[in-house]
């Protein structure tokens, strides 16, 4: 009864861990998609064909750089005995050379990151009861573009002009270089982009939006994570809903291709990770509003129920332990 106890003990850590989806999603200057699935990185070739091009790693996020060398994180953790977590950054090159970035190290990543801007400028959150978001340039200098009392902010996205954007609870905000200065400034483009009623939380992160990514029109696009849709945010602030699913599966994040296809990272309720393309007409008509809209099996609604309540309760005897130094990792 106690190795079984045990057992389930060390499962549900494991899926508490595994149930934080990743946003890892990049194209390449062919074409080519990869994405994470938080065991290994994937590629989708021009002609369908799926591959896997990074086996072995637990990464949430992907940067892939003008040059088409890719980039990721491998992140683990050594048991219940040692408590401790372990990182490397790796890179494949467009050669398909794998190499390490950074050596595996003890703890998490820190001062590094994989929302750039196109000279390679990297952007995080150190999120404290004081919030900041910094950049360090190729020569490695770090500033401090922003700091505040803010709610829990989200992952970031990056544009290409050094625009970065992010959200706040229920607000969206862009973080823009301000000319010459070298400061920046920050706008709210939304501020009720989602139900404040409903929260998904993750190991004590609460998330109402999850990836965020942009069209060629400048318009911003939220994965809701916590009601199962994607929002698109014009330049006038209003928020529409471009994709609804009541399926199993949830988009997390997406990005649109050259040819102005849009692909969706997407997360089961069982955990595994797809990533699918829904066509440019299937948007502009609002066919892709019902995407994958089924009824979820009553097993699988039962399964994930039950391990939803088991979570929490797990959650709630190791959070206080770990709780503060899980909030102040960048996800």
């Amino acid at each position: 009864m106690k190795k079984l106890l045990v057992s389930s003990f060390l499962f549900l850590i494991s899926f508490a861990i595994v149930a934080h989806p990743g946003i890892g999603i990049v194209k390449d200057s062919k074409g080519n998609i990869y994405y994470t699935d938080l065991k290994q990185v994937r590629k989708i070739s021009l002609d369908g064909t799926k591959t896997t091009v990074v086996p072995g790693v637990h990464t949430h996020e992907l940067y892939i750089d003008e040059n088409d060398n890719l980039y990721g994180e491998h992140l683990w953790y050594n048991g219940e005995s040692k408590d401790t977590w372990g990182h490397y950054v790796w890179c494949l090159k467009h050669t398909g050379e794998l190499v390490k970035e950074i050596k595996p190290t003890e703890g998490f990543l820190t001062n590094y990151s994989f929302a750039r801007d196109s000279i390679g400028n990297m952007y995080w959150v150190e999120r404290f009861t004081t919030s900041r978001i910094m950049k360090k340039n190729k020569r490695g200098e770090i500033t401090r573009l922003i700091e505040g009392k803010f709610g829990f902010i989200g992952w970031l996205a990056c544009a290409k002009d050094g625009s970065l954007y992010f959200t706040e609870n229920n607000k969206l905000h862009r973080l823009s270089p301000d000319g010459q200065s070298g400061s920046y400034r920050m706008k709210t483009l939304a501020d009720n982009i989602g139900s404040k009623s409903a929260e998904f939380s993750m190991m004590g992160r609460n998330y109402a939006s999850y990836g965020i990514w942009t069209d060629t029109a400048d318009n911003i696009y939220l994965a809701m994570i916590d009601s199962k849709h994607v929002i698109r945010i014009g330049k006038d602030g209003k928020a529409e809903t471009v994709i609804n699913t009541n399926s199993t599966w949830t988009i997390c994040s997406g990005l649109f291709d050259d040819n102005g296809d849009l692909w969706v990272l997407e997360n089961s309720a069982t955990n595994e990770v797809r990533a699918r393309k829904i066509t440019k007409a299937e948007l502009a008509s609002g066919k892709a509003a019902n995407v994958s809209a089924r009824r979820p099996h009553l097993l699988v609604t039962i399964f994930t129920a039950a391990a939803v309540i088991l979570l929490f309760f797990v959650s709630k005897m190791i959070l206080s332990k770990r709780k503060q130094r899980l909030l102040q990792v960048a996800i």
